[in-house]
């Protein structure tokens, strides 16, 4: 905000507390026009008491979906931001979060503007954004397949565990890829220099982390998110894909799921401390999210469907795995009963692996013991591979003929569906997997250009000396290279050419403050001659 001349400060726990004292002094003086608070911060009593005897014109509650109660997870802080209303009654506020379906919306509304406030929804589609969603088979090289695909491009990995992150992380670099974790258990000094090195080089840093890195993140060139386990519903997944893209240019999110991530997902919700209602809407804010991983249909129609935004067009959106490859659809009716009958005639106990040993007929020391080889469906399924049951048993889960016992060992029962199913009073199909190849992702991306289409070499010549003169005003104000200029703006410069002030007012991006600042710098790279 200060690069585009707006006077504004933030106090923050990052800060030595010199630097927090002067920006509180600045404030105080009326110096300050916008402030920026953790929601910690603003809540202790002592900031409320010194803010109360300031002319505070508005209160901006960004990320305001933190707001409604998710769990434990969240931070507190946010739900004590329903008091502010009655601190300050004069005082506009508005909430503002790119995710929140409308059950959150009403409870923002309940929550901060006592169910009153004025609403304004604009658009969830970000169309430059290929969405792709593929089973686990083997996670490494499904996620290293992604990663290079965007060599030397920034991009976020998101692992469920700490554990998992520093694994990946580390994979990753003996696979000759820069990658760095980002977790709340590492060291704040090792974790803040991880994420300067993310935010501040221009491409080329994958930053490997939990679902600790993001909020706030802008950086505008992430060429790709991908999730190596399911998140926890389509919100999360929607915010955390958002971070891709955010320059307008092709961007890639990719999920890596399977049978396990359900079975963990619904255990945590189940282990969260909310009540009742609270674990019923998580349950079904991760249906909605099963059932986008299954869809068979354009994954986009999907996504934004979720969000209450239908999109005009009858066909698919034409940058999704599903529209790109249209996925086969298989009769499962059969199999799926046998499998479903083994499961009865075993107590409804089993996971997954010992059902399918079943209707494949292995022969397993369990089997053996149970004595469930004498069953009527033993070896009924052996001509289908056991990736191919793995596949039913998932999409059977998903649709609802079967649930997961999360307050068990993970053994799968039939639901109400399931043994329809399973006395004839309903079909299944189920959707062929399909294994991507190394770099088959790329089918699913746009190619994005180097430059410009309508720049000559000697215009593309001059963007790179441009952007090299970024480089170093960026480096000299410790900032990253992006909040100098965009590389919109610096293509707009190689092809417009200004040569004075006044032309350089009109290029992309430059303001009142960014004019004072950096015309003259980027007034003389465009009037040296080439060496």
């Amino acid at each position: 905000m200060k690069l585009a001349g707006v006077a504004a400060d933030t106090i923050n726990s990052s800060h030595p507390r010199d630097i927090n004292v002067a920006a509180w002094k600045r404030t105080a003086a009326g110096k300050t026009r916008l402030l920026y608070l953790a929601p910690e911060r603003l809540m202790t009593e002592r900031m409320l008491d010194a803010l109360s005897r300031l002319p505070v014109n508005l209160i901006a509650i960004d990320e305001a979906h933190c707001v409604s109660r998710w769990g434990p997870s969240f931070r507190p802080e946010y739900e004590a931001l329903t008091k502010l209303r009655s601190l300050f009654p004069g005082t506009p506020i508005v909430a503002l979060t790119a995710t929140a379906d409308e059950t959150t919306r009403d409870d923002i509304a309940t929550k901060l503007f006592g169910g009153a406030g004025r609403r304004f929804v604009s658009g969830f589609d970000r169309p430059n954004i290929s969405l792709c969603v593929e089973m686990r088979t083997d996670a490494r090289r499904q996620l290293l397949n992604v990663v290079k695909a965007h060599e030397g491009e920034s991009g976020i990995v998101y692992c469920l565990s700490r554990a998992k992150t520093e694994k990946m992380a580390r994979f990753l670099n003996e696979n000759g890829v820069r990658a760095l974790p980002y977790h709340a258990g590492m060291d704040a000094e090792a974790r803040a220099r991880n994420q300067k090195s993310f935010m501040m080089e221009d491409g080329g840093v994958v930053i490997v982390a939990t679902i600790a890195f993001g909020m706030g993140i802008d950086k505008p060139d992430v060429r790709f998110v991908c999730h190596t386990d399911m998140p926890g519903n389509v919100e999360a997944y929607y915010q955390e894909i958002g971070r891709a893209g955010r320059d307008g240019e092709p961007a890639v999110a990719h999920m890596i799921y399977g049978l396990d991530d359900l079975r963990m997902r619904r255990l945590f919700i189940e282990q969260d401390d909310g009540d009742t209602d609270h674990k019923r809407r998580e349950h079904k804010r991760l249906d909605a999210l099963i059932s986008y991983c299954e869809s068979p249909e354009c994954r986009r129609h999907a996504l934004l469907a979720y969000f209450g935004e239908t999109q005009a067009t009858n066909g698919g959106c034409g940058n999704c795995d599903i529209c790109l490859d249209p996925p086969e659809m298989i009769d499962g009716t059969e199999a799926a009963r046998k499998l479903l009958s083994s499961a009865v005639r075993t107590g409804q106990v089993f996971g997954q692996a010992h059902l399918i040993d079943i209707v494949r007929g292995a022969d397993t020391e369990k089997i053996r013991a149970g004595r469930h080889n004498e069953l009527p469906t033993y070896g009924t399924g052996a001509d289908l591979a056991k990736d191919a049951w793995r596949s039913i048993v998932r999409q059977l889960v998903a649709a609802g003929f079967m649930r997961i016992d999360v307050a068990g060992h993970g053994g799968l029962n039939l639901t109400a569906k399931g043994q329809s199913l399973l006395n004839n009073m309903q079909d299944f199909s189920y959707r062929k997997d399909v294994i991507r190849q190394p770099g088959g992702q790329k089918k699913a991306r746009r190619a994005r250009k180097a430059v410009p289409d309508d720049l000559g070499p000697d215009q593309s010549a001059l963007l790179d000396r441009l952007k090299d003169k970024r480089t170093a005003l960026a480096r000299e104000r410790n900032v990253p290279a992006y909040m100098i200029f965009s590389d919109r703006s610096l293509a707009d410069m190689a092809s417009q050419r200004p040569l004075d002030e006044t032309a350089f007012a009109d290029i992309h991006g430059v303001g009142a403050a960014k004019l004072k600042d950096f015309a003259a710098s980027f007034l003389d790279v465009i009037a040296e001659e080439p060496t």
